[in-house]
Parts: C-alpha cells; structure tokens; sequence
C-alpha cells in the first residue's frame, strides 16, 4: 500500500509486489544489516523532491527494506512512502506531485519494530499547533519510558489510541509532536535530552528543517551547503551527489534548525563522542568521511595490518565483492601477494521478492557470487572479508573455492570476531547465533572449512581508522557499550509489537504492551 498522507489530505492506492523484500541469496543467511540512512533539505527555489531522492539514491546501502520523503510548501506536509529500493518507490509523477521548499527523506532497515508499511519513515504525527514529520538513523534503548511518557499524553490518556507503528521513530515523533504552549524547537529541547541510545535525526514542520545527533555521535551525520540552502545527511557521499558542499558534521549533542531567518544551532548535551568503528568497518560508503578519516583509506590499512599480523605462504589475494576489495587491497600491496576478483558477483541481484526454497538452497543456488575457476585452480588463496557473523556465507564460499580448484583457502576478515549485538542501530544476530560467541579461531576455521582464518586485532582495527580508542563505540567485538543498557527485557527489535485478543472483536490487535 502506498499513502500520500498530508495535514489535509490522505490518499491511498495499491502497488505492485507484496512488500516482502528478502535477502537475494537466503533470508536465514543475515550478515549485519545497514540500519537506516537519512536526508534532508530546506532549499526555497529548488526541487527538494528530486534533490531528497537522489540523496536517498546514495544513501541506498544504508537500508532497502522501505523508503520515503516528505515536503512542505510552507502550509501542509505531504508524504509518500513505501516498501522496497528508492528506485522502486518513487517514479516522475510522484515526484513532481512534492512541491515545497523543505524536504527530509528516509531509507530503512528496520532496526526496531517490523518491517512492515506502518514502520516506513518519515512518521507523520499531525497535530492542531502544525504537523511533524521525522526520520531516524539508529536505535534508542529507554523505549519503555517513552512508551510511558506517550501514554501520559493528554491525547493518550484521554482515550485515543496509541501510535500505529510499533518501533522508537513513532514514539520519539508522538513526544516532539505534543507542544500547544511552545514551539517545536523548545518541545525538541525537552524531549532529546531524556533519550538514550543512537539517534541520527531529521525533522520538520510547515516551514523549519531540523538536525540533532545523540551526544555519543554514534552514528554519523553531516551539514552541506547548497547555492540557495542547505543540506543535512547520514554521509558526505550523498552530499557531493546532490552538488552540496560539506561544512562539517553535525557534533554529538548538537541541534541544528534550519528557516527564513537561516541556520542556527543548539546544544541540548555536552559531546561524549563513541562513533560506531563498524562504519569505517562496513557500513559506510567507501567515499565517506567520518570525523575527518576517508573510509576507503581505513578499509585498505585494516588490510595492510591483517597482512601484518597474519601473513601466508599463498598465491593469490581475492576480495569478497564488495565489502572486502579495499581490506584486500590493502592485504596485497602490503604481502605483496597478487591480487585477483575471483569471485564474479551478480550485480542485477539486489533484492527479490522471491524466496528460493530449502531444496533450491541445498542444491546451491548462487545468484549472488560464482567462481572463475581459471583464477584459482591449482592455487593456494587468501580470502578477504569484513566480517563474520554466523558463519554460513564464508562457508559457502571456501566451499565454491574447492570445488573451483583452489589448493588451499586461508580466510582474512578485516575486523575482530563479532560476539555482542549491537543496541544501537545495527541489526546483527543475536548473541546466541553469532558463531564467534561459542568457538574458537581455530573452531571458527574448522567450522567454514578454511585452511586458516585471521581476525584483525582489535588495536591494528582502532588504528586504522585514525581516531582515539576513547572516542569510539567497539562494544559488537568488546561488549562494553558506551550507552548503559536498561533490562534485556526492556531491549528487542520487536519489543513494541505484541499482539492481543480483542474480547469483543475476536482479532489479533496491535497495541504498545506495559513492560
């Protein structure tokens, strides 16, 4: 279902697909999920619309579960949002349909709460002192006294329901919505400073484009520059798509508000700056820049550290495409070993809307990687490759190696074993199914089927990204998290949506559960 929702106005129609996008290769078989990646634009005189797709566009890899933008005119908001790629959401109509001056944008990975249309961002909350409409990247963990502050809403206590979507986005937009005696920016500065976790935030109402970043600035953020107007997004990339010059980051702890009157910034908590290293690891686009360190150059220096610290007797450096081609890179020229794509990897896979079966999967259906045989028969390799989770894909591929010929397959992964979820905006698996939590190095080789296997260690890792250990979050590899957890009870991607036998109507009912 797609919904062009306004302050005025709700339109809906039916679209193609049924809205279950899966992974391309098997949907049981997760590595870590890019969260969400967010844009925003106040640009009087441009085409905000377009300017937020493309910036969405380059956005991409930071979530392709569900997309949307919503603009203003300066008298009511419209929004338009879907399941699915951003190429597959937005067409020329739908587009030239959003006029206004002030644009924000989302494209999700669902973090919190389902993946399901309701969740799509931005979340809309109209209200009688002017509309809202937000987009978050990462996770807040004190969900359970939000849900508590949203049901103490006048509005809610009331009697009127609570918010359809089950995930923290809607229960963040619930809190900055309710101002009758003030504006949204005093509203925002109440609200920020009583959420914990990761938050990465565009906001805006009729006529103001907002920005704020959590005071650990785990995940990142950026301030651009248009001719006429200005740009905020999750990564610099998508600034130079859209011919916006970098300013500089958003700071951890820092709101920023954009309007007729210019830009101008708050801070609502003092910095304590944890960025997440996993962006340097995978997350980010290889031509991003985070606090002043080219992610590219980091990839191609944990590389050069895992040869360092893990040399081979091997023939040939091959890349997983295309998360470990900077890491072997860097493993290569440091070995001085060649270095081949060996893998040939399907780049019309994307995502699909079908599901192969089990027996699809155990004949070994490879839509995404295949092998060039001619590359490796008869050779010792060194497979590089971001990480591992649970382990299923680096066994298929050492597997596919083998049966392509190859003499000796050691795996290199270009950062340390993976043993803690993550909390705040990183859809790992849990603890349970992360392969490096019960086994050893040596277990972990013998479990993929590798002649060796390499972590980088966690220092060669911190060093490559050329920030101070303090100043980063490392807690998927270390468990120290530098946002204290509440309750595990209180934590779960999930934790919102439970379902209640209505007693009168004998249907499932979504609702927010007391804890």
């Amino acid at each position: 279902m797609v919904n062009l929702t306004s302050s005025g106005r709700h339109v809906s129609r039916r679209k193609g697909g049924d809205g279950r996008l899966t992974a391309a290769l098997d949907p049981h078989d997760q590595g870590p999920q890019d969260h969400c990646g967010v844009f925003g634009v106040w640009a009087p005189g441009e085409d905000v619309a377009k300017l937020t797709y493309f910036g969405l566009y380059a956005l991409q890899h930071r979530g392709q579960e569900s997309a949307g933008i919503a603009v203003s005119n300066g008298r009511q908001i419209l929004v338009y949002k879907d399941m699915g790629l951003v190429s597959q959401v937005f067409d020329e109509p739908t587009l030239e349909s959003l006029k206004g001056h002030v644009a924000i944008g989302h494209a999700r990975y669902s973090t919190t709460g389902a993946s399901v249309w309701e969740n799509a961002q931005p979340i809309f909350k109209p209200t009688p002192d002017g509309s809202v409409a937000l987009g978050h990247n990462g996770n807040l963990i004190n969900v359970a006294e939000m849900r508590s502050a949203v049901e103490a809403l006048p509005e809610h206590s009331e009697g009127r329901h609570a918010p359809v979507s089950t995930n923290d986005t809607s229960l963040l937009t619930e809190l900055l919505a309710f101002h009758p005696d003030s504006s949204l920016e005093a509203r925002a500065l109440e609200v920020l400073p009583t959420i914990n976790g990761a938050f990465s935030l565009v906001w805006m109402n009729e006529d103001t484009l907002f920005a704020a970043r959590d005071p650990q600035g785990i995940r990142p953020l950026v301030l651009g520059r248009l001719d006429r107007g200005w740009v905020i997004a999750s990564e610099d990339a998508a600034l130079a798509t859209v011919g916006a010059s970098v300013v500089r980051e958003v700071e951890p702890g820092e709101m920023i508000i954009i309007d007729e009157s210019g830009l101008r910034s708050v801070r609502f908590a003092e910095a304590d700056r944890k960025g997440c290293v996993f962006e340097y690891v995978y997350l980010a686009r290889p031509d991003a820049n985070i606090a002043g360190r080219n992610v590219h150059e980091s990839r191609v220096e944990m590389g050069r550290e895992l040869a360092r610290e893990f040399p081979v007797d091997a023939d040939l450096v091959i890349p997983v495409p295309e998360s470990g081609i900077p890491a072997a890179t860097g493993y290569a020229l440091e070995s001085g070993l060649p270095f081949g794509q060996a893998f040939v990897k399907n780049g019309y896979v994307g995502r699909t809307f079908i599901q192969p079966s089990q027996t699809l999967r155990q004949l070994g259906i490879r839509l995404k990687l295949n092998v060039l045989e001619h590359m490796v028969r008869g050779k010792k390799v060194v497979v590089v490759d971001d990480s591992i989770v649970r382990g299923n894909t680096q066994r298929a591929q050492v597997r596919m190696l083998r049966e392509a010929g190859a003499l000796e397959v050691h795996v290199r992964i270009s950062s340390p074993p993976v043993k803690w979820p993550c909390f705040y905006g990183i859809d790992f698996a849990t603890r349970a199914e992360l392969i490096a939590n019960g086994l050893s190095v040596d277990e972990i080789a013998a479990s993929v089927g590798a002649d060796s296997l390499g972590y980088i260690s966690l220092d060669g890792m911190i060093s490559a990204t050329r920030q101070e250990r303090t100043a980063l979050c490392t807690a998927c590899f270390t468990g120290e998290y530098p946002v204290e957890l509440p309750d595990e009870s209180m934590l779960g991607k999930h934790l919102l949506e439970v379902s209640l036998q209505s007693p009168t109507e004998g249907k499932a009912l979504p609702v927010l559960n007391n804890p």
